[in-house]
């Protein structure tokens, strides 16, 4: 297959070398300019300057994706990346930072254009050191096309970074702080130098933030109630940079190279009290407290990240145009728990017996992608063709200590070394074409994918120490096609039909089989025998004065990946990933913007039936069903002498977590305002977050002879002021051409990433 996609990138090369428009004296005969590949500074002198003053709305909706403009918005100051994508429309974040798209989990999440190839916990703290002052806007990709990596059942959501496309040399200069329960602030720097021929940017950003976060689980199994109340106070320090440049070789093509990484250091210090107490006849006996086990535990760390970008991207006059990228990213993360498991008598005042534990688990992950990307006009229409290839290594070192005396014992029974490896090797091919009053878009992407896990340790046997190897090897070639079809009905009526298949592969934590302590009672435990879920989905949306937009959805998921709350001897508990046998969601989202005078808003509503069904056999059965809705709304008001303010807020029903999780109603109310000074190169922004504290969630979950209620809340209202200042150019020089710098910019940027924009 690698063979096969170096041929292809080969022919792509020769074919654009061999329909090449005639050159004389090294430019092209019949070219037009193009604003963002300029040839020499005369040119770059007749250009027009355009200073860009406009706002653009909170929310876009278009055929394929809704756009969150995070920039412009007041009332996201102060929060980072998974803050922001809680209170995005139609977005779901559970309990355990899950995130779901329209009821559907799945999600694959993006970075400008890269893959995050983390997932759980790590995933979620990865987005925490992303903070709103970087973000330009979020992008929820619901329907992608060919061009597209085919996993994410749910869809796809790009979280875009800012970057400065001005001319000359400018820069900004952010700042913040908040405060709820603890103080927080950050910081940062961005500069940019851009000419005829050379684009530099850089940025970096800082980041301190304290949060509480409260967790209670009331869980019943067999004749045993736990009742645990913990406090996690995480407190994260960050360093985030970027930094690259572009060199314009002439109108038509371009060289770049980027570099953007992140450095943090975290800490998560919990204080865990737990009530065991007898239930002798189950729930109807009499409760009898038992005794009370204090988990003051606390991990420290360190996340760190880099990655590497070299582009090329050439385009000319005729509608052809290439990109071919290379990138190679690292993810190194560090983790030092210390974990003591304190049992005391029912009055606190005896020691019964204790348990202590230190656990160092690091994790390497290397990727390493390479893309190339053709288009070119086929037919009255529009064909694109693409190959891609990616490898990317795991390498966990679980290791446990037994601490006696403040002397750490390697325990070798409870430690594992698990390594993972997977190449997914893809090509692909797109085609569009207008039509009178219709227009029609096919595509086809195969995926082969080739992963080996090992995991190596020991377990007791005869000999007490039995090693053993839970190694596995995978194969496997899928294919997924996509289409739409267009019918513009009158001026202002259209419709689309959609139609995609997809597939979401195991995260290499889910495949460990080893077992990570959460306390004595609850572990986490991977499943090799996890199965890759495939998704078809069928969508129809309406669109009408370019405003109202209307989409109706139907997916149906086979093998659907499901966090299940398993059990194992008479009274511990254990998180493990299963396949469900089958998912069917029905969702039906609509959205529309109004404005009148000095006020706008933004409305959506998102609806949907699922239903969850499955036999693990033993009596463990799950046949659960919901109907959600999801209400996001964002309103606007240009109060005058450069003043403005926003009023935002969502809801959502009660729904269904990760297949088992019945959970409550929930939903928030930020409110802020804002103040353009110094000629509008300053802007001071103060907001409120979650007003009347209705952040908090409640799910209950009732399997293989276990129920769980889970409830719990965090630092969500706080008090926030932000503070930027924009230096230098503000211009953006645009060229004669159909197309603006700007737009050019943006189409180079999503082609880079390995997102395009359709």
């Amino acid at each position: 297959m690698q063979q096969l996609i170096i041929t292809i990138t080969i022919l792509l090369l020769a074919l654009n070398c061999i329909l090449q428009p005639i050159t004389v004296h090294g430019q092209n005969a019949n070219a037009t300019d193009r604003g963002s590949h300029l040839s020499s500074e005369k040119k770059a002198d007749s250009l027009k300057a355009i200073t860009v003053n406009g706002r653009k709305p909170p929310v876009e909706v278009k055929a394929d994706r809704t756009i969150v403009n995070v920039e412009g918005t007041i009332n996201s100051v102060g929060q980072d990346a998974l803050e922001l994508l809680r209170k995005s429309p139609g977005v779901m974040v559970d309990k355990d930072n899950n995130i779901s798209l329209s009821g559907k989990n799945g999600v694959k999440l993006y970075v400008d254009g890269r893959q995050v190839p983390l997932n759980g916990s790590d995933l979620a703290d990865y987005l925490k050191t992303l903070q709103s002052s970087q973000i330009e806007s979020i992008e929820l990709i619901s329907n992608p096309s060919a061009k597209y990596d085919a996993s994410g059942n749910a869809g796809i959501i790009n979280i875009r970074l800012k970057r400065n496309r001005s001319f000359g040399n400018n820069g900004s200069i952010t700042g913040g702080y908040h405060v709820g329960a603890h103080s927080n602030y950050n910081g940062g720097l961005s500069l940019n130098h851009r000419d005829a021929r050379f684009n530099w940017f850089g940025n970096y950003d800082y980041n301190n933030t304290v949060n509480t976060t409260n967790i209670n689980l009331y869980r019943i199994q067999l004749d045993t109630l736990f009742d645990q109340h913990s406090a996690i106070t995480p407190h994260l320090t960050s360093h985030t940079f970027k930094t690259g440049l572009d060199y314009y070789w002439d109108k038509y093509n371009t060289l770049g190279i980027m570099v953007d990484g992140s450095i943090s250091n975290f800490s998560n210090p919990t204080n865990s009290n737990t009530r065991i107490n007898y239930l002798p006849d189950g729930t109807t006996g009499q409760l009898q407290l038992n005794r009370i086990l204090q988990a003051d535990n606390n991990a420290r760390g360190h996340r760190n990240n880099g990655n590497l970008d070299l582009n090329y991207h050439h385009t000319d006059s005729t509608g052809r145009d290439l990109s071919m990228d290379a990138d190679y990213g690292i993810y190194r993360i560090r983790s030092d728990q210390y974990q003591p498991n304190i049992y005391l008598d029912p009055t606190q005042t005896t020691l019964l017996y204790s348990d202590i534990f230190d656990i160092v688990a690091p994790t390497n992950i290397d990727i390493y992608t390479f893309k190339t990307d053709y288009e070119q006009p086929f037919r009255k229409g529009r064909l694109g063709l693409g190959v891609k290839t990616s490898y990317v290594t795991s390498g966990n070192d679980f290791r446990q200590y037994d601490v006696v005396s403040n002397a750490k014992r390697p325990d070798t029974l409870n430690s594992s070394n698990f390594n993972y490896k997977e190449n997914v090797n893809a090509v692909y091919a797109d085609y569009s074409r207008p039509f009178k009053g219709w227009a029609l878009q096919a595509g086809l992407r195969v995926e082969n994918t080739n992963a080996k896990g090992t995991s190596n340790g020991y377990h007791e046997g005869p000999d007490r120490y039995q090693p053993f190897d839970s190694t596995f090897d995978r194969h496997y070639t899928g294919f997924f096609p996509s289409g739409s079809v267009t019918y513009n009905m009158t001026k202002t009526q259209m419709f689309t039909l959609t139609y995609s298949r997809r597939i979401d592969r195991p995260a290499y934590q889910d495949l460990n089989p080893f077992e990570f302590k959460l306390d004595e009672y609850t572990y986490m435990k991977g499943n090799t025998g996890l199965r890759p879920q495939y998704t078809n989905s069928f969508g129809l949306t309406h669109v009408y004065k370019g405003k109202l937009v209307t989409t109706l959805n139907y997916s149906h998921v086979n093998d659907v990946f499901t966090q299940l709350v398993d059990t194992t001897g008479r009274s511990k508990a254990f998180l493990t990933k299963k396949n469900l046998a089958t998912q069917d969601i029905t969702s039906l989202n609509i959205s529309y913007p109004w404005s009148i005078g000095r006020y706008s808003l933004f409305a959506n509503v998102n609806t949907y039936y699922s239903k969850y069904n499955a036999n693990f056999g033993a009596g463990r059965t799950v046949d659960l069903d919901v109907f959600a809705v999801n209400v996001f709304a964002q309103q606007s008001f240009r109060l005058g002498k450069d003043y403005s303010a926003d009023l935002s807020g969502f809801y959502s029903s009660p729904s269904i977590w990760q297949g088992t999780f019945k959970t409550h109603a929930i939903g928030n109310l930020d409110a802020g305002v804002q103040k353009a000074i110094w000629n509008k190169k300053g802007l001071i922004k103060l907001s409120v977050s979650d007003v009347f504290r209705t952040l908090h969630f409640t799910a209950t979950s009732d399997f293989a002879g276990q129920y769980l209620r889970a409830t719990g809340h965090n630092e969500s209202r706080q008090l926030k002021l932000y503070f930027t200042y924009k230096f230098g150019n503000s211009q953006v020089k645009a060229a004669r051409t159909r197309k603006s710098a700007a737009e050019e910019e943006s189409k180079r940027s999503n082609s880079q990433g390995g997102i395009i924009s359709n």
